[in-house]
């Protein structure tokens, strides 16, 4: 098994506990949006998707609500292709 491998999110289950965790939202929309998308996908998510995923557990509530209810853009911060493709998933949920 290739370090890469090893280090995924996929092979890793406390990397997938910890990101269960992380989607826990003191705001209860964007809880039910975040446990909606990883009960119908976090299994099969990439190595990306959990990044970005990652990336956006980092803003406040407010401001993932607005970007989750495509209230505004992301900022430069988080602003990259997979956390773009990963909001619209997300928006779709």
């Amino acid at each position: 098994m290739s370090e890469s491998v090893a280090q995924s999110h996929q092979s890793d289950p406390a990397k997938r506990a910890r990101l269960r965790w992380r989607a826990r939202r003191g705001l209860l929309e964007n809880d039910l949006i975040l446990t909606r998308f990883l009960d119908a996908h976090e299994e099969v998510m990439t190595d990306d998707e959990v990044d970005a995923f990652s990336r956006l557990m980092e803003l406040s509530d407010n401001t993932l609500m607005d970007l989750l209810m495509a209230k505004k853009q992301p900022d430069i911060e988080i602003d990259f292709p997979h956390v773009r493709a990963l909001l619209v998933r997300l928006q779709q949920a």
